[in-house]
């Protein structure tokens, strides 16, 4: 079986037109990843400087034999650190548990109580399949209106800018992680990432579930006083 091999185009007219296409791609490309940076340049920090908030959303970041992943792990603690200085008074936790034997809610929620954050004030969303799903459903299930955000530095400001998007005023904390396979990884999925999340603020897909409003928030708040 012969298989041609591309060719470069034999005019310097024919190669400049291919290197400008391809410059125009590259540009293509990065134009999500540009808005994301630009649309939440000044809604990103640290705990430290983490206004008073309500509400805080911690996304789910994997399990490792049923406990937090180290990644998920930090956000958590972030999110304990908020909760015992009184910038927050509940954690809207949201995850994948798609499947009986995967639960990253019940795991975020039992992480948070061994840190010191009461169950009372813990809130559970059990279908955060992705960014856009779980800012969509704080919004229109949980109710949320205005939140802190959780989420490693190289995902928090997409997280921000859907949470934007679907009506959630956010403020983004970007937990510290070690720069390892995980953190590359996470970075260059990052790009691509940016383009699903450019069309989702566009056309604001319904989540893969929505369903019923719920008053965990609501009921959560109310208990702190």
């Amino acid at each position: 079986m012969n298989i041609r091999r591309p060719r470069l185009p034999r005019t310097r007219a024919g190669r400049r037109r291919l290197l400008q296409a391809a410059m125009a791609g590259c540009v293509l490309a990065l134009l999500p990843a540009t808005w994301l940076y630009v649309s939440t340049a000044d809604r990103i920090g640290t705990t430290a400087g983490a206004p008073h908030r309500e509400v805080a959303v911690v996304f789910g970041a994997g399990l490792w034999a049923g406990e937090p992943s180290p990644y998920l792990a930090h956000r958590l603690d972030a999110a304990a650190k908020l909760y015992r200085e009184g910038r927050i008074e509940v954690v809207l936790v949201t995850g994948d548990n798609s499947r009986k034997d995967y639960d990253e809610p019940d795991a975020m929620r039992t992480y948070l109580t061994k840190h010191g954050v009461p169950d009372a004030r813990i809130v559970s969303d059990y279908a955060g399949f992705d960014t856009w799903d779980s800012c969509v459903r704080a919004r229109k299930i949980f109710g949320v209106d205005r939140a802190v955000l959780i989420s490693q530095g190289f995902h928090i400001r997409r997280a921000v800018a859907l949470c934007e998007a679907a009506g959630v005023d956010s403020y983004g904390v970007g937990v510290d992680a070690k720069h390892d396979v995980t953190w590359y990884y996470g970075g260059t999925r990052e790009i691509f990432a940016a383009g699903k999340a450019a069309l989702d603020a566009v056309f604001e897909p319904d989540p893969r579930f929505l369903g019923p409003k719920e008053p965990g928030v609501e009921r959560a708040l109310a208990a702190a006083g």
